[in-house]
């Protein structure tokens, strides 16, 4: 398949992109192009103007500060697996950018680019809404903050608007929070079928967010009991009060494996 035509412009920095976006709010901008490009060749897509902004330098950074850990838009989802600072700040990010596809989507994909399309089964827009993360969207009337949990609307819907660029993420450290992460799909580099990350803090209380079961992410918080039986109940009781996609038996299922997968894992007690 191919695209149908369009206009192409290649930003040479923030404020040419911002400013062409501005006089052209129709187009639809270009990073990795990883779920972008297919949705043209396919013709589900039909932007007639692309801007390219994989030459914009002040999107493309790791930053951290001493109350929390700032990452561009334009970072590649393999440069986040490898990153030694995302590693030691949030190992659970790390973790999660690495099961992003194959080799060959990690090294072309982008965060801002994963967290703006919102496929439900994606891991990244569903650890930004377990960190609690704060999204920066700029445009030429400067920039604005959104909290992970609000940005996304519904399937493949979120709150970025026509003349805005996905600038950047703000992620608040806490360091006496364990993180845990389970998915589950058919085979390496398939979209997850369900996945959990559970965030437990020393007191058994914490949240659960999912994602592949509903439309977005769906954070929850909750106190986890000791008893295996206990927390699956728990899980249950949550797991009913989503609007799940298909296969909803099925789904409920996997939900209810990864949940307690990943909190085993936050609480260092994961044997597999």
């Amino acid at each position: 398949m191919k695209p149908a035509a369009f206009s192409y412009e290649r930003a040479t920095s923030l404020e040419h992109a911002l400013q062409w976006l501005n006089e052209h709010p129709e187009s639809k901008v270009l990073a990795g192009g990883q779920s972008l490009i297919p949705l043209m060749n396919f013709r589900l897509s039909r932007p007639q103007e692309l801007l390219d902004i994989n030459g914009v330098e002040q999107l493309s950074y790791v930053e951290q500060t001493a109350t929390a850990l700032r990452l561009g838009g334009l970072i590649r989802h393999q440069q986040l697996h490898e990153n030694k600072t995302v590693q030691a700040a949030f190992p659970v990010l790390a973790e999660a950018a690495g099961e992003v596809g194959h080799w060959a989507i990690r090294n072309r994909g982008t965060l801002g680019g994963s967290l703006v399309h919102a496929d439900p089964a994606s891991e990244l827009p569903a650890v930004m809404v377990a960190l609690q993360a704060t999204f920066l969207l700029t445009s030429v009337d400067g920039v604005r903050e959104v909290p992970a949990q609000d940005f996304y609307l519904g399937f493949l819907t979120t709150d970025i608007q026509a003349n805005e660029i996905f600038m950047g993420v703000e992620i608040p450290l806490k360091p006496e929070v364990s993180y845990g992460f389970k998915e589950f799909a058919r085979r390496p580099g398939d979209f997850a079928l369900a996945g959990a990350i559970v965030e437990l803090h020393s007191d058994a209380f914490g949240a659960v967010t999912w994602f592949g079961v509903s439309g977005a992410p769906v954070r929850e918080e909750m106190s986890f009991a000791s008893e295996a039986e206990d927390r699956r109940a728990a899980f249950a009781e949550i797991i009913e009060t989503m609007d799940l996609m298909d296969e909803g038996p099925y789904r409920k299922q996997l939900a209810l494996s990864v949940a307690e997968q990943a909190y085993l894992r936050a609480a260092g007690r994961d044997t597999l």
